[in-house]
């Protein structure tokens, strides 16, 4: 005796009359894929199958980058509006202390970084100055040479305008007292115009994946190139 199954009418006339909906299904297409190469039996290759096997492991891939891709855009698009809202924030102040103090206020807290300090080498000894040390949660000073020993740790490698990497622990002669939690910082070396010793800008995090040299720095440059044009008129 054999026995067929018989599918419900109700069910089979709305199959025929929406077949998108099989098609579309990818869980009931494999299902149905499934139960044809069990009919076949064992012997016998179904390359069809396989065909749609290895379209299926392609449109999935396809996806995953499509929403890597996605994402990866909004991301950029995010740090792009960051990086204007902080610039728009540091241009505000009419006079240069509250242009530093805010370095270290309001724009750190708009990049969303823990620590941001400026760095400045003179050759004068500033012991002492009053002006420097009650900006010294912002502004650094050291000597000629510093800065370039400070990016490079003192190796022979070219100096990069942008350099992330992830620290022990920050420079005390930079953070301070916050040196002891800085896992990760991003320098910017900055170009103050002929005759002027050269600057840096340096942001700190407490988190060690916030800078890693595996980023893009293309925002950080842009930040640099206009924090620089602003402290050279107010050099001037």
């Amino acid at each position: 005796m054999s026995s067929t199954l018989q599918i419900d009418d109700t069910l089979r006339e709305k199959i025929i009359s929406q077949p998108d909906v099989i098609l579309e299904d990818r869980d009931l297409m494999r299902a149905l894929i499934a139960a044809n190469e069990k009919t076949m039996g064992g012997n016998i290759v179904d390359l069809r199958g396989i065909a749609m096997e290895r379209l299926e492991a392609r449109l999935d891939r396809l996806e995953d980058t499509h929403r890597s891709v996605i994402a990866a855009a909004y991301e950029n698009l995010a740090g792009t509006n960051q990086v204007h809202r902080a610039i728009l924030r540091m241009l505000d102040p009419v006079d240069f202390e509250s242009f530093l103090r805010d370095l270290g206020g309001d724009v750190a807290e708009v990049l969303r970084v823990d620590a941001v300090r400026l760095v400045l080498e003179t050759e004068q000894d500033t012991t002492g100055d009053q002006a420097i040390q009650s900006l010294g949660d912002v502004l650094s000073v050291a000597a000629p040479g510093y800065i370039e020993d400070y990016l490079t740790g003192g190796r022979n490698v070219p100096l990069r305008q942008v350099t992330l990497r992830q620290v022990q622990t920050g420079a005390a002669t930079v953070y301070g007292e916050a040196s002891d939690w800085i896992r990760s910082e991003a320098c910017l070396k900055l170009d103050f115009g002929d005759g002027r010793l050269p600057g840096m800008l340096v942001m700190g995090a407490e988190d060690p994946h916030q800078f890693t040299p595996q980023q893009g720095t293309d925002l950080l440059a842009f930040f640099a190139g206009v924090f620089e044009r602003t402290m050279r008129r107010w050099l001037s």
